[in-house]
């Protein structure tokens, strides 16, 4: 990544980057980490960088499974970073969608849910980030493009390591 200032946040989508998308996954005993994702966040908190997950989480809103349940999972991460030395800074959730069963989720066009960016502008504002010292790695095009709309640069991860692909990025 060519940066003239150090990096201070890299924002991570969850499902397909951290760990793997099995569809609506929120059970923490379905936690199956993407190769080299406990090392990456481990090393990014290592060098100072905060770390954020940015996360649609639609499964809420079409009543699959409960926010608590989407913590449970959140905790699960949190515990299976703890054992390499990592953490997530903060977990930032959209649980919307136009389909929802519950009115409290429905929304045709939430400014969270990716590919808008409301999830990173809030995180931004929250943890007093400068998006330009900041960039966005998920899977899907709705994450390069709430990236793209919150002015931080996004990088598409399509598998792999994803520990050698921050450092890739990182030119370590």
């Amino acid at each position: 990544m060519p940066a003239k200032t150090p990096l201070k946040a890299v924002f991570f989508d969850r499902d397909g980057v951290l760990n793997l998308d099995h569809g609506y996954v929120c059970e923490p005993d379905r936690l199956d980490w993407i190769d080299g994702a406990r090392e990456a966040v481990a090393a990014l908190n290592a060098a100072g960088v905060k770390v954020l997950v940015v996360t649609n989480q639609s499964g809420v809103a079409r009543g699959y499974f409960t926010e608590a349940q989407v913590d449970a999972f959140h905790a699960a991460l949190q515990a299976g970073l703890a054992s390499f030395g990592g953490k997530i800074d903060a977990f930032y959730v959209a649980p919307h969608h136009e389909d929802a069963v519950e009115d409290r989720y429905r929304h045709p066009d939430h400014p969270d849910r990716k590919p808008n960016p409301g999830m990173i502008l809030k995180a931004v504002v929250e943890h007093g980030l400068d998006p330009d010292r900041s960039l966005m790695i998920g899977d899907q095009p709705s994450d390069m493009e709430a990236a793209r709309r919150a002015g931080v640069l996004g990088f598409r991860f399509d598998g792999g390591d994803l520990s050698q692909f921050v450092a890739d990025l990182l030119g370590d």
